[in-house]
């Protein structure tokens, strides 16, 4: 589909990627992008393998399906990379961000042949740093809109903090939180 970017999450039950794929369509739609955010469901339950997709236009998106040829990938749990093939149908000319601590060179050999770039984030860090705990979701959603730029760095903080604002209203120190993961990750993404 023309002028249409594609993103493929792959990660675990509540580690927040079918979350991020849906704060990502609702932060597009808001920016004036026609957008599908959505999850695969199957059998998942916690720490089970799951798979959101995202389609970010400014043409109208006649296609529903899963996406099978994704511009972007982004792997919520490393731990994945040994399991499931999450370069399946992914573009050469697109990017994987995979939240791994590791080197690129490590991960390599785990993206079976795979010839695209290849990013990383260490959202472990990040969210430890930012939020006290564990929660993947927000850097790697930061850190997939810097890779594939489906929206403007500025558009994409204010549109995050109003959806923060809202949801979080009672609990402003978890809105402070979140948005200095966003912006940390922009920094931390290699």
């Amino acid at each position: 589909m023309e002028n249409c970017v594609e993103i493929r999450w792959h990660g675990r039950g509540g580690q927040g990627a079918k979350t991020a794929a849906l704060l990502l369509a609702d932060v597009a739609f808001k920016t004036g992008s026609y957008v599908q955010g959505f999850p695969e469901y199957g059998p998942e339950r916690m720490g089970a393998p799951i798979t959101a997709y995202n389609r970010i236009s400014k043409n109208e998106i006649r296609v529903h399906s899963n996406i099978y040829h994704p511009d972007f990938v982004v792997v919520v749990d490393e731990g994945l990379l040994e399991s499931v093939d999450v370069t399946n149908g992914l573009s050469e000319d697109g990017a994987i961000l995979i939240n791994s601590a590791r080197d690129k060179s490590e991960l390599m050999p785990l993206l079976n042949g795979y010839k695209g770039k290849v990013y990383t984030i260490d959202a472990r860090k990040v969210s430890k740093a930012c939020l006290g705990k564990y929660f993947p979701n927000t850097p790697m959603l930061a850190g997939i809109v810097k890779v594939s730029g489906v929206m403007d760095y500025i558009e994409f903080m204010e549109e995050m903090e109003a959806s923060f604002n809202h949801k979080f209203s009672s609990k402003p120190e978890v809105i402070e939180g979140n948005m200095n993961a966003l912006k940390m990750a922009f920094d931390e993404v290699k």
